[in-house]
């Protein structure tokens, strides 16, 4: 029996660009390969900068590449937490939450529920406290639940953080992996590109690019990429480099339409297995990203469950910091016919 996993929240092999990409690291190695295959800044491959400054209408020094979001979370954390709290959402990305530990942060937590993290409750744990060193949060099909903030709630927190002087983190690697409903503004926007903004070409190109960036305020962007440096002394160029060419030639708007479409029929997918398999259970229906979190009735404890199944494979969401009870199931790498059976195997452990 071939297992079947819901448990990785990675694209399924026929995602990925592979021809064009191959295409493109090409035209890059014989153009500038001499550049791009030595030692460079520890802000990353300029071009791309640029072009992310574009995008986002900041200034490219304001820009800081590294090899994938989380080794930028990870310089910001070291830089920047020195034993102070950090405040995440709960439940959390579960490598972030991990990271932040390391970086002996001090956690505290406010509660994510159907409507993404709530801004009222970040007031009232905030209530009395010293500032945290930041919020960490994915407003936008958060990571593990698939929920997305309005925009009244980002509002609040954008208001709260200028009101309190406390600095936004936003990691939003899934906001242009939409299929349904209309685009919301990210928090960098709400707060006049003054908060901090990270994300990746992960879930839009390919994970293994290794090409994430953060914008910064510009001192502290400064102090990162010699942090950078200093680490290890330049990111892979050449991922860059091969990212920056697939958008300037025009391939990275037809490639995410294309990715959303296949996406958008594993989720589906797994919507009707789901209504098919475990009626009257809870779960979130995300209009894009990755991930739908199952709430399956107390006392289940789905570590039990997940032991017992058999083909398949998910996460718990004790990994997330939530209950036993709860479950993330990724839709992302499994193949559309593949997730009726996945499901199936899965609502028989229960």
């Amino acid at each position: 029996m071939e297992t079947i996993s819901f448990a990785k929240g990675a694209p399924a092999p026929e995602l990925l660009p592979l021809e064009e990409l191959a295409d493109c690291a090409q035209t890059v190695l014989a153009r500038e390969g001499t550049t791009i295959l030595s030692y460079g800044s520890g802000a990353g491959y300029t071009p791309l900068r640029e072009l992310i400054g574009e995008w986002f209408g900041v200034h490219p020094g304001r820009v800081v590449i590294t090899n994938g979001a989380l080794q930028g979370l990870w310089l910001l954390a070291r830089h920047l937490v020195a034993g102070q709290s950090v405040m995440v959402e709960w439940p959390t990305y579960d490598r972030a939450y991990k990271l932040l530990l390391q970086a002996r942060a001090s956690i505290l937590a406010a509660v994510v529920d159907d409507r993404g993290l709530d801004p009222d409750n970040v007031d009232s744990t905030l209530m009395g406290q010293i500032n945290p060193a930041f919020l960490y949060t994915i407003p936008t099909f958060q990571n593990p639940t698939g929920t997305t903030m309005p925009i009244e709630r980002r509002e609040h927190l954008v208001r709260s953080a200028v009101k309190r002087g406390f600095l936004l983190v936003e990691d939003d690697p899934y906001g242009l992996v939409r299929f349904e409903g209309e685009p919301l503004p990210a928090l960098f926007d709400l707060a006049g590109k003054t908060s901090i903004y990270m994300s990746s070409f992960s879930k839009t190109i390919a994970p293994g690019l290794r090409v994430g960036w953060l914008i910064l305020p510009e001192r502290l962007a400064e102090e990162l990429t010699e942090a950078a440096a200093g680490t290890y002394i330049t990111p892979s160029l050449l991922g860059q480099a091969v990212a920056c060419e697939f958008i300037r030639r025009d391939a990275f708007v037809p490639n995410l339409k294309r990715v959303n479409e296949l996406l958008k029929l594993r989720r589906d997918a797994m919507f009707a297995a789901l209504e098919k398999h475990f009626s009257g259970v809870k779960w979130t229906r995300p209009e894009g990203g990755y991930f739908i979190w199952l709430e399956l009735p107390v006392p289940t404890d789905t570590r039990e469950v997940l032991a017992r199944a058999k083909g398949v494979i998910g996460t718990a969401g004790t990994e997330f910091t939530a209950p036993a009870n709860y479950m993330r199931l990724a839709y992302s790498s499994a193949a559309p016919d593949e997730i009726e059976t996945g499901i199936e195997r899965l609502a028989a452990a229960v």
